[in-house]
């Protein structure tokens, strides 16, 4: 845990990719990042399940176990998660989880951090509220959640969508840990948010996203004669990204 937390730095925060497959994860450590996570949506998307429900977890240790082999930290998340799950993806390489409250009763998930905690004392817990994600926000309630989680074991606390900067500000003042937000393309840039004190920034299901848009819009420009866009990766170097860690 020690190295991946180290990413976690005032002022110079961890832009954390969240990956759904092998390809996705393998082009971004090629990119240069050192840290990858996973998107419960990607996943879900990519097998055809429900986001939310905690049908993926079998799905991500395997996603994770086949990310092993890369030169990244890797966490995993795991929705609301459960020891057994937490101690699946650690066992299958990953360094830390991402756990969602998803607006249950506080003092039950903080008493899954601290069982996680005993379990797999190495993973580092990224304990998320959803007090912005599941209403339009409540401050009150989100520093009461996060000062909770940081008390039983937490090794940082995730708000989603938290946006309004003296909000953030709040969150990052409240607690002794890193700050996750998730990226909002037309709400935040990396350089505010480093200015706010947050020490990690994540793209959630923002990369999947874009992935189905740009696959539809290649579609239709091939359709309809349209150009086609530049810098796209060949054949030969997904092929030899496949190759490189041991793959057919």
């Amino acid at each position: 845990m020690r190295d991946f937390a180290a990413l976690h730095r005032t002022g110079d925060p961890l832009v954390l990719p969240n990956v759904w497959d092998v390809a996705s994860a393998r082009h971004l450590a090629a990119a240069g990042f050192t840290a990858l996570g996973t998107t419960s949506l990607g996943i879900a998307a990519a097998n055809g399940l429900p986001d939310g429900q905690g049908a993926v977890c079998a799905e991500t240790v395997r996603l994770i176990a086949a990310l092993a082999p890369l030169p990244v930290c890797l966490t995993a998340d795991i929705e609301t998660g459960s020891v057994e799950a937490a101690a699946a993806v650690a066992e299958a390489g990953a360094a830390g989880v991402n756990m969602e409250d998803a607006m249950g009763p506080a003092a039950a998930h903080a008493a899954l951090i601290r069982a996680v905690k005993r379990q797999v004392p190495g993973l580092f817990v990224n304990a998320r509220t959803d007090t912005y994600w599941q209403r339009p926000g409540d401050l009150a309630e989100t520093l009461a959640r996060v000062r909770l989680y940081a008390d039983a074991g937490a090794d940082g606390v995730f708000v989603p969508g938290l946006s309004d900067p003296g909000d953030i500000a709040a969150v990052v003042a409240a607690v002794d840990l890193p700050v996750n937000v998730l990226f909002l393309p037309d709400r935040h840039t990396v350089a505010a948010l480093a200015d706010l004190g947050v020490r990690r920034i994540s793209t959630g299901s923002l990369l999947f996203r874009a992935a189905l848009a740009a696959s539809a819009q290649t579609a239709v420009a091939v359709r309809d004669g349209l150009p086609i866009a530049a810098g796209l990766p060949s054949y030969a170097q997904v092929n030899a990204g496949s190759q490189a860690t041991g793959d057919s």
